[in-house]
């Protein structure tokens, strides 16, 4: 996945009425670590690599990219949400497109933070980037991410066979500008 290109990090926090959603810094590392070796997190990503790789592998603060976000609850780190270009493989539909990611620890899930950071998110992408559409792709059994898409308004534009199982692309058109 390729970064925004030119687009420039909000220069302050992202505030949602329960969330802040900000740049990595250094006290996230253990939260990192976390949700990169939880089983539950990635029982649709293929599954968690090895904590002790990952404590290795992980840098004490991770990049600092436009599209990146912490998602912080009352000053402690809950998830990630990451807006990347997606490339052309495997869905060359999507090649080019901004690209919704999202990551929250499971103490996290069934309480609508996804749904409030990713709206949050894709509200800061439809300022910086205007008229563009937005892409997800989830595994058709994550029934979890299936909904939270509807909810984000993301429709199906396919499913194909990729990492043994089938995937779902969805898209969610921009905003019709304001008259």
């Amino acid at each position: 996945m390729e970064d925004l290109g030119p687009v420039v990090r909000p220069p302050t926090p992202i505030r949602t009425e329960r969330l802040v959603l900000r740049a990595a810094e250094a006290r996230d590392r253990p939260a990192f670590v976390e949700l990169y070796a939880s089983p539950e997190v990635h029982a649709y990503l293929g599954g968690a690599r090895p904590r002790g790789e990952i404590e290795r592998a992980l840098p004490e603060v991770g990049a600092v990219r436009p599209g990146r976000f912490v998602v912080e609850l009352d000053g402690t780190m809950i998830g990630q949400i990451l807006l990347r270009r997606a490339p052309g493989r495997p869905r060359p539909t999507a090649e080019g497109m901004a690209d919704l990611g999202y990551l929250f620890l499971p103490h996290a899930w069934g309480r609508g933070y996804a749904t409030e950071a990713c709206a949050a998110a894709l509200a800061w992408s439809d300022g910086v980037l205007p008229g563009e559409p937005v892409v997800l792709t989830t595994q058709s059994a994550n029934t979890a991410s299936m909904r939270l898409a509807a909810k984000l308004g993301f429709t199906e534009v396919e499913r194909y066979q990729e990492w043994g199982a089938e995937q779902w692309l969805g898209l969610r058109p921009p905003p019709a500008p304001s008259a």
